[in-house]
């Protein structure tokens, strides 16, 4: 139970201070009524457009590229609102990427950074923990459990990048030698220099070496299932036959956010995981973005694979990321071992969104992230059915959403991102061949109202654009 080991600490006693208590709820007053003057999106304020361009110019001098949009925030928003330094305020659609699942500024998570700034440890890791990484590696692995699945370890990383890492450490020692990852076209795995491998898209790993090879097998096809089923098994049964015994996982994303929001189905991957079941192969599914976006906490739970599955990353809207894995994977020697497991702030984090989303009636068949995710689709279906020249789609699941502009076009669809941040919307690219709009809602702090006027400001970017350029 919490704070068993701290009842009867200093530690305990200073959080119970009333003055302490008092501060925290004078917080609180003070952020709501300054939310409150954000009550939609508005432009820049004139005023400070020179000040803000001098500091995007040199933020993108000192990192040595430019931002990939002109954000940078002040530190407050609204739901799913967030002011930026120009004085603009905007909706947030893409959420950080996945990172902001309860909008910006939600009471829960400035409580738990405070307490966590309240904490001695800021940082946490393999010398110097805290109760909560105890406690949130528990959670983690009960959540993962829940429908039968058979996770008995939890290693918490900084990153996304880092808990794929240790996953792949983990499956390459535990089937040594062998040294082959299996992974599907159009996936995205992260940026390592092993990751970058792994991701398909060469110009990630331009002039990078090699350092682990990867054979692709096709992901599924909506529109041919059957067929692509067939062709990703025979596919997949062909690297088996051709290096035997020489592969050391195959990774799986359920939902394809990075290549452009491209869900699979259980038949299609309970027909492979079988296959890698008959050759011994390890199965580890990449959640970094799906965690928390489907009818279940993981995306593995709602197609049912959970007998499947030896390890599963998590990221993106936790705060921070971990490595579950089964007990066959558990390493021997100091194969996990970083010095950061995460900050304080981000454990504290990740604790109250566990219990927002485990208490809040977001799950299932009539949870809120299907009810958002299927009002925000027929929302956008309708601007489709009006423009059908400009956009195909929605396509996706749940909290992850995409649509294809203008035939797929990677620079028009750039370029239309940028217009609706101009316009207020804050969305991302998704995919290459096509290229996609996609958007990952902060189904946390998002309303009805919040949908409505996004959609509108997109028809009516799109509107523009096509007018513009004369139909």
């Amino acid at each position: 139970m919490d704070g068993q080991l701290n009842s009867q600490c200093v530690a305990d006693q200073f959080h119970q201070d009333p003055r302490v208590i008092q501060a925290k709820r004078l917080i609180l007053d003070a952020l709501s009524t300054h939310q409150h003057k954000l009550d939609g999106p508005r432009p820049s304020n004139s005023s400070l457009d020179t000040s803000y361009m001098a500091l995007l110019g040199e933020a993108g001098k000192l990192r040595g590229r430019p931002l990939m949009l002109p954000y940078i925030g002040t530190g407050i928003g609204r739901g799913a609102l967030v002011e930026l330094g120009d004085g603009s305020v905007k909706y947030d659609f893409i959420s950080g990427i996945g990172v902001h699942v309860l909008g910006h500024s939600h009471p829960a998570i400035v409580m738990a950074a405070i307490d966590a700034a309240l904490s001695d440890t800021i940082m946490q890791g393999n010398l110097q923990q805290n109760s909560e990484s105890v406690e949130l590696a528990r959670e983690l692995c009960e959540v993962g459990n829940r429908n039968d699945g058979h996770f008995t370890h939890c290693f918490l990383a900084t990153s996304g990048a880092m808990a794929n890492e240790n996953a792949l450490k983990l499956v390459f020692q535990q089937k040594a030698p062998a040294n082959r990852i299996l992974a599907f076209r159009g996936g995205f795995a992260g940026r390592t220099l092993a990751l970058s491998h792994i991701t398909d898209r060469p110009e990630y790993r331009q002039g990078l070496p090699e350092t682990v090879a990867v054979d692709y097998v096709p992901f599924f096809d909506s529109e041919c299932p059957i067929k692509s089923t067939s062709e990703a098994s025979q596919q997949l049964r062909y690297h088996l036959q051709k290096y035997p015994g020489e592969h050391a996982v195959m990774i799986f994303e359920l939902i394809q956010g990075e290549g452009g929001v491209y869900p699979g189905n259980r038949e299609f991957f309970i027909a492979l995981m079988d296959i890698l079941r008959e050759h011994h192969v390890p199965i580890m599914i990449d959640e970094i973005q799906t965690f928390g976006r489907t009818t279940e906490p993981f995306a593995f739970q709602h197609f049912g694979l959970d007998e499947y599955v030896d390890v599963v990353t998590v990221g993106k809207l936790l705060q921070v990321c971990a490595t579950l894995f089964s007990e066959p994977l558990n390493p021997s020697g100091p194969l996990l071992s970083q010095t950061f497991t995460g900050s304080t702030s981000a454990i504290f984090a990740a604790r109250a969104i566990l219990r927002e989303l485990l208490s809040g009636d977001y799950f299932g068949e009539a949870g809120k992230i299907l009810k958002f995710g299927n009002y925000f689709i027929s929302r956008l279906t309708a601007i489709q059915q009006r423009h059908p020249e400009a956009i195909d789609g929605p396509f996706g699941f749940g909290g992850m959403i995409a649509f294809t502009p203008f035939g797929g076009n990677p620079q028009k669809a750039a370029q239309l991102v940028r217009a609706l941040f101009e316009a207020g919307v804050l969305c991302f690219t998704g995919g290459n061949q096509p290229a996609r709009i996609r958007f990952l809602v902060p189904y946390g702090a998002v309303r009805y109202e919040d949908i409505d006027a996004v959609t509108v400001i997109v028809e009516q970017t799109i509107s523009r654009i096509v007018s513009l350029r004369g139909g």
